[in-house]
């Protein structure tokens, strides 16, 4: 209140103005529900967690999603989270809902704060293993173009020359008939960074149901019965985390770890290499040498 109005938010303060303000009284702050969805560790000890984690899987409580989260599966298993924002304890990174792969959290506020900041400092190496629509014009590329968020479209992210800076390194692991395999590494990281640069360049993420530019329609050459079957094998966008490389916190260990191309996006990559006998179906990254490029 202004003088013992209701003020606009515009409202410039004169001197000798009064002011009245009402604080609400404080919340309590939002109890984790504990909810036991299956998930796979891949590494744990007493300052931090890597999870594998499957596609569909928010990654922290929002609206829709209050207790069918990551934090409440690692809350259901009595894991220990401190640190970060209000309502993401223990969270270092994210990926987006229909994104698997591994993420770290953090157990202590000490790992999480040097989590942070080493994640800050591009000492945390995040690899992706994407299908890409298309052909890149070379094997290696990088993109680097700055991303914000859509004018028109809230929920979406473009590039924009007013953006936060976004560099995604690139490099082509297999070329098939209709696609692309890639093995990305995020050198920073913003919302939808990889769907939104892969995109810009004409050559979206197999799957992606936000920035697709036509999926399968896309396809106009002979090739259209094998695009039309991968569209419809691909039950999310075709992206995967399967590389994470970092420092350990507090024992300064190195930790490399490494997740296989997961199995409910199997069938796409044995249709889009339209030829199973040349990829190793159990080991499919192993076999096409992804960890080792």
């Amino acid at each position: 209140m202004v003088d013992g109005k209701v003020a606009r938010a515009s409202r410039v303060l004169q001197r000798g103005n009064a002011v009245h303000i009402t604080l609400p009284e404080a919340e309590p702050p939002r109890q984790f529900l504990p909810n036991p969805i299956p998930l796979t560790v891949v590494y744990e000890d007493d300052d931090l967690a890597v999870i594998d984690k499957p596609a569909g899987l928010v990654v922290h409580p929002a609206p829709g999603h209050w207790d069918d989260t990551l934090v409440n599966a690692l809350v259901a298993r009595g894991t220990t989270l401190v640190g970060g924002a209000a309502g993401r304890p223990g969270i270092v990174h994210r990926l987006d809902r229909d994104t698997s792969g591994l993420l770290v959290v953090a157990k202590t506020d000490l790992a999480h704060r040097r989590l942070t900041h080493a994640l800050s400092a591009r000492r945390i190496k995040r690899t992706y293993a994407a299908l890409a629509w298309g052909h890149l014009a070379r094997d290696t590329q990088t993109i680097d173009e700055p991303i914000g968020r859509h004018p028109r479209d809230r929920k979406r992210m473009t590039v924009r020359p007013e953006g936060k800076q976004a560099r995604t390194e690139i490099h082509r692991i297999a070329r098939f008939d209709v696609a692309d395999l890639l093995h990305i590494t995020l050198v920073t990281g913003r919302t939808h960074q990889i769907r939104v640069h892969l995109s810009h360049v004409g050559h979206p993420v197999v799957g992606d149901p936000v920035y697709h530019g036509g999926g399968s329609r896309r396809v106009t050459t002979g090739r259209r019965d094998i695009a039309v079957a991968l569209d419809r094998a691909t039950p999310r966008q075709a992206l995967h985390a399967a590389a994470l490389e970092l420092t350990h916190p507090i024992t300064g260990q190195l930790l490399a770890l490494q997740s296989e191309w997961p199995l409910d996006l199997r069938e796409a990559l044995l249709i889009c290499s339209d030829a199973p006998d040349r990829i190793a179906v159990e080991e499919p990254l192993r076999y096409l040498r992804f960890f080792t490029t």
